[in-house]
C-alpha cells in the first residue's frame, strides 16, 4: 500500500526474464500480496493473480470475459492489439467454434501419430550419432520432429513446411518482429490454410483438418469458411512453435538436473510423470497473457474486482504455489499429486493437451534412453534467447554427449 491508502501500481514484468529463472518476487506476493495492481508496458493497468487458488478461479469462473478484451485497452507486452481468435471468445460463441477443434486433437489423433512419431524421434537421433558435437539440438533434433508431426497432423506437403514454420512464428511475437511482417505473416497463414482446408476437403486424409472438416460440414449450426480457417490458424498452426520451445526448454532443465535425467533412463515408467512435472515446473511465458475483464463485482482471495477492471493470472506462480505443491521449488518426478495450470483451465483448456503430452514423453523418453552424458555445450549463461516474444524460446541449444546407442 501507499501512504495515503492506495494500492501500488507496479511496473510488470517486474525484471527482464533471465533463461528459465522465475522472478523470486512471485513468491513475495504469494505471500503478502495474492492480488497486486501492475501496469504492463502496454495498455490498461490489472490485477495480478499470484496464489494456485486465484488463478485457478479467474481461468474457471465465467464472470471473467476474454471477448471483453476487443472491446478495450487490453494490458499487453507488446504495443499491437491481436485479436487471436477463439482466445479471444466466450461462450457460446467460443464453444461452437471449439467444438470443431476438439474434433482434430482428439485422444485418438495422438495415438495414431504415437507409432510415426517414434519413427521420426528414433531416425533423428540416427542422424545425430554421425554428427560431431557440439551440435544445435533445436536445429538438428526438436524442430524437426515438431514441424514433421504437426505438418503430418494438418496434412501440409512436405513441399510447403518451411513456410508454413516460418509464418507461424507471428502467432506468437509481439516485439520481435515489426507489425507489417506479423500481418504479413498472418495473410499469408490464413491464405494458405484456406488453400489447405480446399484441397482435404477434396481430398480427405487420415489426420486432423480432415476430421474438423467433417464435423464443420455434418454440424447443424456449422461454421462459416472463415471461421473454419480462423480455428487451424490460431490455434492449430502455433502447436509446432510451442512444442520445440517447450521441448528445448524441457530438455535444458533436464541437462540441470542429470539425476532426474539417469532416472528416466532406468525407469522409463516414469516420463508421463516427469512430463508433467517438467510442465509445473518449467516457466513457459515470459509473463502473464490473456488477460480477462470482470463482467461484475466478483470477490477472489478476499479482494473484490470491480466489473470493467482487467485480470490476469501467472500460471508459473500459481505452479510453484506451496499451499498446493510441497517443496514447489523442486523437481520431483514421484509428486504423488500434481494438479498443475499448465495448459489452462476452463473452457479455454489448451485443445492440444493430448498431442502435446504425447510428443514430448516419446521424444524425452528417447533422448534419455539412447543418450549417454548429454549435457550443454557452452555456459548456461551464455546462451541466447529470443527478444520480443510471449514465451521463453531459445535461439540455439548446444549440447554434447558422450555416446549414442543403437
Amino acid at each position: 500500500m501507499n501512504a495515503d491508502g492506495t494500492r501500488q501500481v507496479r511496473n510488470y514484468p517486474f525484471s527482464e526474464p533471465t533463461g528459465l529463472e522465475l522472478d523470486p518476487f512471485y513468491s513475495h506476493l504469494r505471500e503478502n500480496e495474492p492480488l497486486s495492481r501492475v501496469q504492463l508496458p502496454y495498455g490498461d493497468e490489472a490485477w495480478l493473480c499470484t496464489r494456485y487458488d486465484d488463478v485457478r478461479a479467474v481461468l474457471s469462473d465465467t464472470r471473467f470475459s476474454r471477448a471483453e478484451t476487443l472491446k478495450r485497452d487490453e494490458p499487453r507486452i507488446g504495443s499491437e492489439v491481436v485479436d487471436r481468435g477463439l482466445l479471444s471468445m466466450d461462450p457460446p460463441d467460443h464453444s461452437r467454434l471449439r467444438r470443431v477443434a476438439n474434433a482434430g486433437l482428439t485422444p485418438r489423433q495422438s495415438d495414431r501419430l504415437r507409432p510415426l512419431t517414434m519413427q521420426i524421434t528414433e531416425q533423428l537421433i540416427d542422424r545425430l550419432a554421425t554428427l560431431e558435437p557440439p551440435v544445435d539440438l533445436i536445429a538438428e533434433f526438436i524442430t524437426p520432429l515438431a514441424v514433421t508431426v504437426i505438418c503430418e497432423l494438418l496434412g501440409v506437403p512436405y513441399e510447403d513446411r518451411e513456410d508454413f514454420q516460418k509464418w507461424s512464428q507471428a502467432v506468437v511475437a509481439t516485439t520481435s518482429m515489426e507489425p507489417a511482417q506479423i500481418n504479413e505473416y498472418l495473410e499469408n497463414l490464413n491464405r494458405y490454410m484456406a488453400k489447405l482446408v480446399d484441397l482435404r476437403r477434396k481430398e480427405p486424409v487420415d489426420g486432423m483438418l480432415s476430421d474438423m472438416i467433417k464435423v464443420r460440414d455434418e454440424s447443424p449450426d456449422r461454421l462459416s469458411e472463415d471461421e473454419l480457417v480462423l480455428v487451424a490458424v490460431r490455434l492449430l498452426a502455433p502447436g509446432a512453435q510451442n512444442t520445440v520451445l517447450t521441448l528445448a526448454n524441457f530438455i535444458q532443465v533436464l541437462m540441470n538436473h542429470p539425476r532426474e535425467l539417469a532416472r528416466l533412463r532406468e525407469n522409463p515408467e516414469l516420463v508421463p510423470a516427469a512430463v508433467e512435472e517438467l510442465v509445473r515446473y518449467t516457466p513457459f511465458h515470459t509473463s502473464t497473457m490473456f488477460p480477462r475483464y470482470a463482467l461484475e463485482d466478483v470477490e477472489v482471495g478476499g479482494t473484490v474486482i470491480r466489473a470493467g477492471d482487467a485480470v490476469v493470472g501467472s500460471i508459473c506462480s500459481a505452479n510453484r504455489d506451496p499451499e498446493v505443491f510441497s517443496s514447489p521449488e523442486e523437481l520431483d518426478f514421484e509428486r504423488p499429486a500434481n494438479p498443475h495450470l499448465g495448459f489452462g483451465q476452463g473452457h479455454h483448456y489448451c485443445p492440444g493437451t493430448h498431442l502435446a503430452r504425447m510428443q514430448l514423453q516419446v521424444a524425452i523418453e528417447a533422448l534419455a534412453r539412447r543418450v549417454d552424458d548429454l549435457a550443454l555445450a557452452v555456459p548456461e549463461e551464455s546462451l541466447s534467447w529470443k527478444k520480443g516474444m510471449v514465451v521463453r524460446w531459445l535461439d540455439e541449444l548446444p549440447v554434447r554427449w558422450s555416446r549414442i546407442n543403437s
